[in-house]
């Protein structure tokens, strides 16, 4: 009898280890649910952000494409304002562009005063190799808005020498009159018409006789 008590205690025992670990095991399905949504939040956001990033620096090409005319100078422009005084080679090597392209790029960026350039210093013997660097970002726009106004202002001074050209009749005259000048205009159109009614009167006296 003893022995099947045993057995009985030995399996109760066993039923709540069990239970035991169930509870233990529960907590930690339960915080699983919250790690999982944090880790999938941040992955989330890591991407917006990438996203954003993207974005905003194909914004900044495009917006710097319209200022320097050519999406080519605006990728060199920005591969230069992050890599400062590099060379033509290393400008090529960086934007994936030809180097021919580079270079020529460079030269027409130079003569707009876009670029800054100056020999690199080397040691060795033989041509030390150009070394650029990309001007501020708010010069570079004072630039192009100098260069704009410079435009209009040359349209609006064609369009007024074409205005001057086509016009023969020289220049319009607008008369003004002074109070005294209209009362006397008024005057005068009184006589007249005190005129005018004594030249009726009169010939209707001359129907009458």
């Amino acid at each position: 009898m003893s022995d099947e008590t045993d057995i009985n205690d030995d399996s109760n025992d066993d039923t709540e280890s069990e239970s035991i670990g169930d509870d233990i095991t529960e907590p930690a399905a339960d915080n699983e649910g919250p790690r999982a949504e944090l880790r999938k939040t941040k992955e989330r956001l890591e991407a917006e952000a990438d996203r954003a990033v993207s974005e905003f620096d194909e914004g900044i090409v495009d917006l710097l494409a319209w200022l320097l005319d050519t999406e080519t100078r605006a990728r060199i422009y920005v591969y230069l304002r992050q890599h400062p005084h590099s060379t033509s080679d290393e400008i090529a090597e960086g934007t994936g562009l030809y180097p021919s392209t580079v270079r020529e790029a460079l030269a027409d960026l130079h003569d707009e005063d876009a670029l800054k350039r100056r020999k690199r210093d080397s040691d060795g013997a033989g041509n030390n190799p150009y070394e650029y660097k990309a001007i501020a970002p708010s010069s570079l726009v004072r630039g192009v808005v100098g260069e704009v106004q410079e435009e209009l202002n040359t349209v609006f001074t064609l369009e007024s020498g074409d205005a001057e050209a086509t016009t023969d009749d020289g220049p319009v005259t607008i008369t003004i009159d002074s109070p005294d000048d209209a009362e006397s205009d008024a005057a005068t159109d009184d006589d007249d018409a005190d005129d005018a009614d004594t030249d009726s009167s009169d010939d209707a006296e001359r129907e009458d006789v």
